[in-house]
Parts: structure tokens; C-alpha cells; sequence
């Protein structure tokens, strides 16, 4: 599909995933295409963990609460370092949305469905410093996002979208 379509395609997916492992070489490409992102400064604050061992997916998805993603075969983890790229300003939150989003896009490519876990995992609860704590990340670094990977055992419709001329003009604000 063009990259157009598969933009038009993704949708955040909360659904059951079949058991159906993702191969290595698929991850490998998702993750390529979230490193590719671009970054401010180009300091390349994203760093990104793949999981696909059943029992070390138990041990993080015993510490997600309430559960999320937990029929995916694959997860993937995103880190970011909050490193000062210009004059006062860290970049670091553009980078990882952009790594993200380039990440959505190439699992739809690739025939699979995820969901950008983001707000759950950073909570006051701490569940992306305990799911860190379990991959062994450093200190310098937090584990803002996980993105679950795998096929969906059903895939519901995308939600509806305003309408075009709603939320974009030409030469102005229209309203």
C-alpha cells in the first residue's frame, strides 16, 4: 500500500492479538523506522527495546495495571534521554512522538495493529520505571511508551474523523 493509505489505515488497536509470532526481522524494521525519525539537533534522544520472550512479557505485563496489550506476541519499548539540544530547549518529546509515529505506520505496513501506550505507562504509578527496571535501562534514560505488535484477532473500524474542512483551510482561519 502507499504511504498515504497506510496513514489513512492506522488506528489505535485495543483488541485481542493472535498468538501468531512477529518475526525478528519485522521488529527489526519497525524499529528501523522509528530510529530514522528525525530528532532535534539530531541528538537522537529515542532509544527503543523490542520484547518478544513469552515469560519476560509476563514479568511487564504483571506490572501493567490495569492490563493493556497483553495477547500481543510483541512489544515494543520506548526510551527517551532528556538531553538539552538548543540553547535551553530538549527536544526529546518530539523525538520519540515522531520515532512513534513512524513506528504505527510501519506495523500497519507490515500487516500488524498496535496502540500507543503512553499516559498509562508514565502515571504517577510508575509502570514504564518498573517495566524498565525489569529491562535493566539505566537511570538516564525513561521508558515513556510501549507499543504492543502483533495480528488482530479482529479489527474493528477506525474511529470517525471530523471532516476535512473542519480542521484545515487555505490562507486562514476559517471557522
Amino acid at each position: 500500500m502507499s504511504i498515504l493509505e497506510t496513514i489513512s489505515k492506522r488506528h489505535s488497536y485495543r483488541g485481542k492479538y493472535k498468538s501468531t509470532p512477529v518475526p525478528r526481522e519485522d521488529l527489526i524494521k519497525i524499529m528501523q523506522a522509528g530510529l530514522d525519525a528525525p530528532s532535534g539537533c539530531n541528538k537522537q534522544t529515542t532509544s527503543l527495546i523490542a520484547v518478544d520472550d513469552k515469560n519476560l512479557l509476563e514479568r511487564i505485563h504483571g506490572v501493567i495495571n490495569p492490563p493493556i496489550g497483553e495477547s500481543a506476541p510483541a512489544m515494543i519499548c520506548v526510551l527517551t534521554q532528556r538531553i538539552i539540544a538548543y540553547k535551553d530547549r530538549c527536544f526529546a518529546i518530539h523525538d520519540y512522538s515522531a520515532a512513534i509515529e513512524n513506528m504505527l505506520l510501519a506495523i500497519v505496513d507490515l500487516g500488524y495493529e498496535s496502540c500507543w501506550y503512553e499516559g498509562h505507562i508514565t502515571d504517577t504509578d510508575r509502570i514504564g520505571y518498573q517495566i524498565a527496571q525489569i529491562l535493566g535501562v539505566p537511570d538516564d534514560y525513561e521508558l515513556v511508551c510501549i507499543l504492543p505488535v502483533g495480528v488482530a484477532e479482529n479489527i474493528p473500524a477506525g474511529p470517525n474523523k471530523k471532516p476535512f474542512e473542519e480542521r484545515a483551510w487555505f490562507n486562514g482561519f476559517k471557522k
